[in-house]
Protein backbone atom coordinates (compact mmCIF):
# COMPACT_ATOMS: atom_id res chain seq x y z
CA UNK A 1 0.00 0.00 0.00
CA UNK A 2 1.80 2.99 -1.23
CA UNK A 3 1.35 5.58 1.21
CA UNK A 4 2.96 8.77 2.69
CA UNK A 5 3.86 10.27 6.82
CA UNK A 6 1.70 13.14 8.14
CA UNK A 7 2.71 15.01 11.18
CA UNK A 8 0.96 18.01 13.01
CA UNK A 9 2.86 19.26 15.11
CA UNK A 10 1.13 21.32 18.02
CA UNK A 11 2.50 23.20 21.66
CA UNK A 12 1.49 20.34 23.48
CA UNK A 13 0.49 17.21 21.47
CA UNK A 14 1.20 15.76 17.53
CA UNK A 15 -0.93 13.81 15.47
CA UNK A 16 0.06 11.88 12.86
CA UNK A 17 -1.26 9.30 9.89
CA UNK A 18 -0.38 7.14 7.12
CA UNK A 19 -2.23 8.45 4.25
CA UNK A 20 -2.81 6.72 1.16
CA UNK A 21 -1.51 8.18 -2.36
CA UNK A 22 -5.57 8.03 -2.91
CA UNK A 23 -6.57 10.01 0.20
CA UNK A 24 -7.20 7.21 2.67
CA UNK A 25 -6.59 7.11 5.95
CA UNK A 26 -4.53 4.05 6.78
CA UNK A 27 -3.55 4.59 10.18
CA UNK A 28 -3.72 7.41 12.83
CA UNK A 29 -1.69 7.73 16.33
CA UNK A 30 -0.93 10.60 18.84
CA UNK A 31 2.07 11.87 20.74
CA UNK A 32 3.22 14.11 23.34
CA UNK A 33 4.89 16.85 22.00
CA UNK A 34 7.52 17.38 25.32
CA UNK A 35 8.17 20.99 24.98
CA UNK A 36 8.40 20.68 28.83
CA UNK A 37 11.92 19.30 28.25
CA UNK A 38 13.26 22.05 26.08
CA UNK A 39 12.71 22.61 22.11
CA UNK A 40 15.83 20.29 21.37
CA UNK A 41 13.81 17.40 22.53
CA UNK A 42 11.12 18.73 21.13
CA UNK A 43 12.91 18.19 17.60
CA UNK A 44 14.13 14.96 18.65
CA UNK A 45 10.33 14.05 19.60
CA UNK A 46 9.10 14.86 16.02
CA UNK A 47 11.97 12.83 14.41
CA UNK A 48 11.52 9.95 16.76
CA UNK A 49 8.05 10.16 16.16
CA UNK A 50 8.36 10.15 12.12
CA UNK A 51 10.87 7.05 12.31
CA UNK A 52 8.40 5.27 13.99
CA UNK A 53 5.70 5.62 11.35
CA UNK A 54 7.95 4.90 8.74
CA UNK A 55 8.78 1.68 10.37
CA UNK A 56 5.09 1.32 10.74
CA UNK A 57 4.17 1.39 7.68
CA UNK A 58 6.79 -0.66 6.44
CA UNK A 59 5.86 -3.24 9.09
CA UNK A 60 1.67 -3.49 8.58
CA UNK A 61 1.99 -2.26 4.51
CA UNK A 62 5.13 -4.00 3.00
CA UNK A 63 6.16 -0.46 1.87
CA UNK A 64 8.01 2.81 3.27
CA UNK A 65 6.24 6.12 3.03
CA UNK A 66 7.16 7.76 0.19
CA UNK A 67 7.15 11.49 1.66
CA UNK A 68 6.31 12.79 4.38
CA UNK A 69 3.93 16.05 5.34
CA UNK A 70 4.78 18.31 8.67
CA UNK A 71 2.89 21.15 9.88
CA UNK A 72 4.15 23.45 12.78
CA UNK A 73 3.54 26.67 14.26
CA UNK A 74 5.09 29.83 14.49
CA UNK A 75 6.74 31.39 11.73
CA UNK A 76 7.84 28.95 8.26
CA UNK A 77 10.60 29.22 5.91
CA UNK A 78 8.36 26.73 3.40
CA UNK A 79 11.45 26.81 0.32
CA UNK A 80 14.45 26.02 2.61
CA UNK A 81 11.93 23.90 4.61
CA UNK A 82 13.15 26.14 7.92
CA UNK A 83 11.21 26.38 11.10
CA UNK A 84 12.37 29.74 11.42
CA UNK A 85 10.40 30.51 15.05
CA UNK A 86 7.85 29.38 17.32
CA UNK A 87 7.32 31.01 21.00
CA UNK A 88 5.12 28.11 21.83
CA UNK A 89 7.72 25.39 21.14
CA UNK A 90 10.98 27.73 21.69
CA UNK A 91 12.86 27.13 18.64
CA UNK A 92 14.34 28.89 16.49
CA UNK A 93 16.07 28.52 12.56
CA UNK A 94 15.90 24.39 12.83
CA UNK A 95 16.21 22.82 9.12
CA UNK A 96 13.12 20.45 10.51
CA UNK A 97 13.16 19.34 6.70
CA UNK A 98 16.87 18.38 6.24
CA UNK A 99 16.88 16.47 9.63
CA UNK A 100 13.92 14.61 8.87
CA UNK A 101 15.08 13.97 5.32
CA UNK A 102 18.97 12.67 7.19
CA UNK A 103 16.70 10.56 10.21
CA UNK A 104 14.24 8.84 7.15
CA UNK A 105 17.14 8.14 4.57
CA UNK A 106 16.55 10.93 1.99
CA UNK A 107 12.87 10.73 1.99
CA UNK A 108 11.26 14.02 0.19
CA UNK A 109 10.03 16.38 3.08
CA UNK A 110 8.01 19.23 2.89
CA UNK A 111 7.01 21.81 5.76
CA UNK A 112 3.83 23.69 6.19
CA UNK A 113 2.64 26.54 8.74
CA UNK A 114 0.24 24.75 10.67
CA UNK A 115 -2.73 27.05 10.02
CA UNK A 116 -2.19 27.71 6.30
CA UNK A 117 -1.87 23.31 6.17
CA UNK A 118 -5.03 22.94 7.74
CA UNK A 119 -7.01 25.88 5.38
CA UNK A 120 -5.66 23.76 2.40
CA UNK A 121 -7.35 20.63 4.43
CA UNK A 122 -10.35 22.79 4.39
CA UNK A 123 -9.94 24.23 0.72
CA UNK A 124 -9.15 20.50 -1.08
CA UNK A 125 -11.68 18.62 0.95
CA UNK A 126 -13.38 20.18 3.87
CA UNK A 127 -15.85 23.43 4.05
CA UNK A 128 -13.50 25.71 1.06
CA UNK A 129 -14.16 22.86 -1.09
CA UNK A 130 -15.15 24.19 -4.27
CA UNK A 131 -15.44 27.80 -3.78
CA UNK A 132 -12.12 29.17 -5.97
CA UNK A 133 -11.12 32.00 -3.36
CA UNK A 134 -11.97 31.63 0.54
CA UNK A 135 -10.57 32.50 4.05
CA UNK A 136 -9.79 30.03 6.82
CA UNK A 137 -9.80 31.68 10.12
CA UNK A 138 -8.28 29.83 12.89
CA UNK A 139 -9.91 31.29 16.52
CA UNK A 140 -7.76 29.42 18.90
CA UNK A 141 -5.14 30.55 21.61
CA UNK A 142 -4.27 33.04 18.95
CA UNK A 143 -5.85 33.86 15.70
CA UNK A 144 -4.44 33.33 12.38
CA UNK A 145 -5.85 32.90 8.93
CA UNK A 146 -5.03 30.72 5.13
CA UNK A 147 -5.83 33.09 2.23
CA UNK A 148 -7.10 29.86 0.27
CA UNK A 149 -6.97 30.45 -3.51
CA UNK A 150 -8.11 27.53 -6.23
CA UNK A 151 -6.62 24.05 -4.33
CA UNK A 152 -3.89 26.36 -2.99
CA UNK A 153 -2.67 29.18 -0.74
CA UNK A 154 -1.21 32.47 -0.55
CA UNK A 155 1.75 32.09 1.63
CA UNK A 156 2.67 35.94 0.37
CA UNK A 157 6.08 36.86 -0.24
CA UNK A 158 7.96 36.85 3.04
CA UNK A 159 5.65 33.18 4.28
CA UNK A 160 3.28 35.77 6.48
CA UNK A 161 0.01 36.31 4.76
CA UNK A 162 -2.88 35.46 6.46
CA UNK A 163 -2.37 36.84 9.86
CA UNK A 164 -5.44 38.00 10.75
CA UNK A 165 -5.00 37.72 13.98
CA UNK A 166 -2.82 41.15 13.71
CA UNK A 167 -5.21 43.45 12.11
CA UNK A 168 -5.56 45.96 14.90
CA UNK A 169 -9.37 46.49 15.56
CA UNK A 170 -9.01 48.08 19.32
CA UNK A 171 -6.04 51.22 18.78
CA UNK A 172 -4.50 51.54 22.53
CA UNK A 173 -6.14 48.15 23.64
CA UNK A 174 -4.66 44.98 25.68
CA UNK A 175 -1.28 44.33 24.82
CA UNK A 176 -0.56 41.46 21.90
CA UNK A 177 2.12 38.75 22.04
CA UNK A 178 3.44 40.42 18.68
CA UNK A 179 4.09 43.54 20.44
CA UNK A 180 1.64 45.72 19.26
CA UNK A 181 -1.71 46.61 21.19
CA UNK A 182 -5.51 45.97 20.48
CA UNK A 183 -5.05 43.23 17.68
CA UNK A 184 -7.72 41.26 17.43
CA UNK A 185 -5.86 38.56 18.43
CA UNK A 186 -5.48 40.05 21.83
CA UNK A 187 -9.30 40.81 22.19
CA UNK A 188 -11.36 38.23 20.25
CA UNK A 189 -9.33 34.56 20.56
CA UNK A 190 -9.98 31.91 22.55
CA UNK A 191 -7.54 33.04 25.14
CA UNK A 192 -8.57 36.40 25.47
CA UNK A 193 -12.20 35.64 25.53
CA UNK A 194 -11.50 33.15 28.70
CA UNK A 195 -9.08 35.86 30.13
CA UNK A 196 -11.66 38.81 29.77
CA UNK A 197 -14.67 35.70 31.27
CA UNK A 198 -12.30 35.10 34.40
CA UNK A 199 -12.49 38.80 35.40
CA UNK A 200 -16.00 39.05 34.82
CA UNK A 201 -17.53 35.89 36.25
CA UNK A 202 -14.09 35.53 39.39
CA UNK A 203 -13.62 32.69 38.03
CA UNK A 204 -9.20 31.59 37.70
CA UNK A 205 -10.19 28.54 35.60
CA UNK A 206 -12.93 30.03 33.00
CA UNK A 207 -12.06 29.28 29.75
CA UNK A 208 -13.94 30.12 26.21
CA UNK A 209 -16.04 27.18 26.26
CA UNK A 210 -17.52 28.25 29.68
CA UNK A 211 -18.10 31.77 28.84
CA UNK A 212 -19.79 30.36 25.65
CA UNK A 213 -21.87 27.43 28.00
CA UNK A 214 -22.76 30.94 30.61
CA UNK A 215 -23.95 32.97 27.28
CA UNK A 216 -26.31 30.37 26.53
CA UNK A 217 -27.52 29.88 29.91
CA UNK A 218 -28.28 33.42 29.65
CA UNK A 219 -25.37 35.23 31.72
CA UNK A 220 -25.40 38.80 31.28
CA UNK A 221 -21.72 39.29 32.44
CA UNK A 222 -20.95 36.67 29.91
CA UNK A 223 -23.02 37.78 27.13
CA UNK A 224 -21.43 40.93 27.48
CA UNK A 225 -17.63 39.31 26.96
CA UNK A 226 -19.37 37.49 24.11
CA UNK A 227 -20.64 40.54 22.22
CA UNK A 228 -17.00 42.67 22.54
CA UNK A 229 -15.12 39.41 21.37
CA UNK A 230 -17.73 38.93 18.47
CA UNK A 231 -17.83 42.93 17.72
CA UNK A 232 -14.04 43.44 17.33
CA UNK A 233 -13.90 39.78 15.20
CA UNK A 234 -16.57 41.21 13.00
CA UNK A 235 -14.22 44.40 12.34
CA UNK A 236 -10.97 42.32 11.83
CA UNK A 237 -12.88 40.03 9.02
CA UNK A 238 -14.31 43.18 7.49
CA UNK A 239 -11.28 44.53 7.18
CA UNK A 240 -9.95 41.54 5.62
CA UNK A 241 -13.20 40.93 2.86
CA UNK A 242 -12.45 44.56 1.92
CA UNK A 243 -8.49 43.43 0.69
CA UNK A 244 -9.39 39.69 -0.32
CA UNK A 245 -12.77 39.94 -1.08
CA UNK A 246 -13.23 36.27 -0.42
CA UNK A 247 -16.37 33.76 -1.43
CA UNK A 248 -16.41 32.09 1.90
CA UNK A 249 -15.44 32.59 5.06
CA UNK A 250 -14.40 29.27 7.04
CA UNK A 251 -14.06 29.69 10.62
CA UNK A 252 -12.42 27.11 12.84
CA UNK A 253 -10.23 26.64 16.05
CA UNK A 254 -12.19 26.79 19.58
CA UNK A 255 -14.23 29.56 18.92
CA UNK A 256 -15.88 27.52 16.36
CA UNK A 257 -17.30 24.94 19.00
CA UNK A 258 -19.76 27.61 20.00
CA UNK A 259 -21.77 26.68 16.78
CA UNK A 260 -24.50 29.22 16.58
CA UNK A 261 -23.36 30.75 19.71
CA UNK A 262 -20.70 32.66 17.78
CA UNK A 263 -22.00 32.06 14.20
CA UNK A 264 -25.19 33.76 14.33
CA UNK A 265 -23.98 36.88 15.76
CA UNK A 266 -21.14 36.87 13.87
CA UNK A 267 -22.74 36.96 10.56
CA UNK A 268 -25.35 39.47 11.75
CA UNK A 269 -22.32 41.77 12.90
CA UNK A 270 -20.19 41.43 9.59
CA UNK A 271 -23.60 42.03 7.54
CA UNK A 272 -24.34 44.87 9.53
CA UNK A 273 -20.43 46.53 8.46
CA UNK A 274 -20.59 45.57 4.69
CA UNK A 275 -21.12 48.50 2.29
CA UNK A 276 -19.93 48.29 -1.05
CA UNK A 277 -18.15 44.92 0.08
CA UNK A 278 -19.72 41.28 -1.12
CA UNK A 279 -20.99 39.55 1.70
CA UNK A 280 -19.37 36.13 1.91
CA UNK A 281 -20.75 32.83 3.08
CA UNK A 282 -19.43 32.29 6.66
CA UNK A 283 -19.33 28.79 7.72
CA UNK A 284 -17.82 26.47 10.16
CA UNK A 285 -14.72 24.22 9.47
CA UNK A 286 -15.50 21.19 8.15
CA UNK A 287 -12.50 19.28 9.44
CA UNK A 288 -11.93 19.77 12.89
CA UNK A 289 -8.75 18.11 14.59
CA UNK A 290 -8.05 16.13 11.74
CA UNK A 291 -7.20 19.54 9.37
CA UNK A 292 -3.69 19.56 10.26
CA UNK A 293 -2.90 16.02 9.29
CA UNK A 294 -5.16 15.99 6.32
CA UNK A 295 -3.33 19.38 5.05
CA UNK A 296 0.15 17.37 6.07
CA UNK A 297 -0.71 14.57 4.04
CA UNK A 298 -1.74 16.56 1.22
CA UNK A 299 1.53 18.57 1.18
CA UNK A 300 3.24 15.39 1.05
CA UNK A 301 1.02 14.04 -1.70
CA UNK A 302 2.08 17.39 -3.68
CA UNK A 303 5.59 16.58 -3.31
CA UNK A 304 5.34 13.33 -5.30
CA UNK A 305 2.16 14.59 -7.87
CA UNK A 306 4.80 17.36 -8.48
CA UNK A 307 8.17 14.63 -8.82
CA UNK A 308 5.72 13.03 -11.49
CA UNK A 309 4.73 15.83 -13.16
CA UNK A 310 8.47 17.02 -14.08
Amino acid sequence: MRHVIALDVGGTGMKAALVGLDGALLYGTRRATGRERGPAAVVESILGFAKDLRVHGQTHFGLAAEAVGVAVPGIVDTERGVAVHSAELGWRNVPLRGLLGHRLGRIPVALGHDVRTRGLAEGRVGAGRGTGRFLFVSLGTGIAGAIGMDDGIEAGAHGCAGEIGHIVVRPGGPACGCGGRGCLEAVASAAAVGRAWSTAGGERTADAADCARAVEAGDEAASGVWREAVDALADGLVTALTVLDPRTLVIGGELAGAGDTLFTPLRTAVGERVTFQKLPAIVPAALGDAAGCVGAGLLARDLLAAAAAG
